[in-house]
This record gives C-alpha cells, sequence and structure tokens, in this order.
C-alpha cells in the first residue's frame, strides 16, 4: 500500500490504525525556553504511560535518537539508529507514523533522521496527540510487545549540514533559515555562549509554521507564502537551523508540505555554531 507523506492526518490514521505494515512512534518531550536556566530538554514518557494512542511505542527524543543525550543533540551515528529503530520494531518496509504533543516539533526530528537514514516511508500526524484527543479518538494506556526488526541506516546525502557546510554557504544564494524566537535571533537570549544569528540568515520562527487550536502544519497557501517572502523558493538551496537541530527539523517539513522540495538542516545549529569563537556573528 502507498502512503501519504510527509503529513497525515488523525481521520488517515484511525482508518488505517491496525494496519500491519505501520508502526506508530510517539515522540513527546518539551523544550524549555532560553530565558530559563537547563535543562532545556524533555521527554515525556510518562505522559505517553498515561495514555497513547493504540499499539504506539514510545521514543525518547533526548537520548534515542541522538548522539550523545542532552549534551549533543546531533542525530546518533547509523550503528545506534539501527539498533533503536530495529529495538523498537521498525523494519525496512515499516511505514511509520510520528506523533507528539507540540505541534508536531519532534515528530518531524523523527521524520528527517529516518528520511537521513534512507527510510522514505515515514509521515508525521498533523495535530497530533492534541488533536487525536481532542476528536475522541480511541487510546490506551497498554505498551505493546516489541518484536526486533531488521533495519537498516544508510545516510542520505544533503539531508544533514555540517558547520564547514554552512561556513561554505555563506555569500552564497544559499538561503538560511533561523526558526528560533525572535529574541533568539535579535541575540536578547542564547542557548550557547554568544548571542545573535548566522549572517545572512532570515527569522522564521517555528511556531510561524503553526495553525489553529491542534497546531497543524496544514494551512499550506500560508507556508508557501512565508517560504517564498522569505526568499525560499524552490529555485534556492534553503539550509535551515535553530538551537540543536530540532526545531529545524519541524521547519523542513514545513517547507516540504508547502511543496517545496529540497532543502536540509544544520545538525548542530547555534549551539555548535554560537559555541564556537571563530564563526562570524550578526545580531
Amino acid at each position: 500500500m502507498s502512503y501519504p507523506t510527509p503529513l497525515v492526518t488523525t481521520q488517515w490514521l484511525h482508518d488505517h490504525l491496525y494496519a500491519s505494515d505501520i508502526v506508530i512512534l510517539d515522540v513527546r518531550g518539551k523544550v524549555m525556553p532560553a530565558t530559563q536556566p537547563p535543562p532545556w530538554y524533555i521527554s515525556l514518557y510518562e505522559d505517553y504511560a498515561k495514555g497513547h494512542i493504540p499499539g504506539a511505542r514510545f521514543v525518547n527524543w533526548i537520548t534515542d535518537i541522538t548522539e550523545n543525550g542532552p549534551d549533543n543533540m546531533q542525530v546518533a551515528p547509523p550503528e545506534k539508529y539501527a539498533q533503536v529503530m530495529s529495538r523498537l520494531g521498525v523494519s525496512d518496509d515499516s511505514h511509520v507514523i510520528a506523533y507528539d504533543a507540540a505541534g508536531g516539533m519532534f515528530a518531524a526530528r523523527l521524520w528527517w533522521s529516518l528520511n537521513y537514514y534512507g527510510h522514505s516511508a515515514v509521515s508525521v500526524l498533523d495535530g497530533g496527540w492534541t488533536a487525536w484527543k481532542a476528536e475522541g479518538r480511541p487510546t490506551s494506556i497498554d505498551e505493546p510487545t516489541l518484536i526486533p526488526a531488521k533495519f537498516t541506516a544508510r545516510v542520505t546525502s544533503g539531508l544533514r549540514l555540517t558547520k564547514a557546510d554552512v561556513l561554505a554557504a555563506l555569500g552564497t544564494d544559499t538561503r538560511l533559515i533561523d526558526v528560533r524566537t525572535p529574541e533568539e535571533f535579535r541575540g536578547e537570549a542564547s542557548r550557547a555562549k554568544r548571542s545573535g544569528h548566522i549572517p545572512g540568515a532570515v527569522n522564521l520562527p517555528a511556531k510561524s509554521f503553526m495553525d489553529g487550536p491542534h497546531a497543524s502544519l496544514t494551512q499550506i497557501d500560508a507556508l508557501k507564502t512565508s517560504f517564498t517572502e522569505a526568499g525560499a523558493g524552490d529555485d534556492q538551496t534553503v539550509a535551515l537551523y535553530c538551537n540543536g537541530g530540532v526545531s529545524a527539523s519541524l521547519g523542513l517539513l514545513a517547507y516540504r508540505a508547502a511543496g517545496f522540495t529540497g532543502g536540509a538542516v544544520y545538525d548542530g545549529s547555534w549551539k555548535d555554531w554560537g559555541n564556537d569563537d571563530d564563526t562570524p556573528v550578526e545580531g
């Protein structure tokens, strides 16, 4: 069966809830404001334990799909990533549906990382847990028995940028999109030792991608207008960054949902750039 990407609706998932090739992953978490002291990153297993979409398996976004947990939020190396997906029962033939309760931010990180490792059969549940629960759809407190599967991690070039890649792109026609808050972009708050933004970047805050009571991404015309006005059309090379790559993944999801192709995430983002005294900064 062919499944839609990058977004699916709650009705679509309800209709396909028990399809044998679908694996549902709950990626609920939280990011605290940069103006507050650490820890900034929180995983919400306790929320999953209180109720989740039937059959969903929980992913700890801080440790499961990152390199070194809270101190390094960049994507896990292929060996670790494949082990986690295999443990969760995600096979090379699975279609993954990812959801959270934060407007898709953490689900988008999973979506991006799966695509980065060559698994394009993945969709984000638009509106996530918030919409699912509000609509009175079925929930469960039972954790499914995990049957390990074979997952192969194959790096897909072009989806992940390093600091060296971004440095090389400065002064070119690459459009840098900073999806952090306006306060962070202006240098009034920072999760790194330096404040400001990467030279030439434009600010499209991640919250601006969301619409409605369930933080939906389905306002396609508005998304397309926002990216176009920011100079991020199909004829541009587009690089998105945030603090640690998570909100940037949501930005890429929104970019693709708006109908654009391409785009890449600067995985280290501001925590990588702003902690390096040798990188240029504006703001």
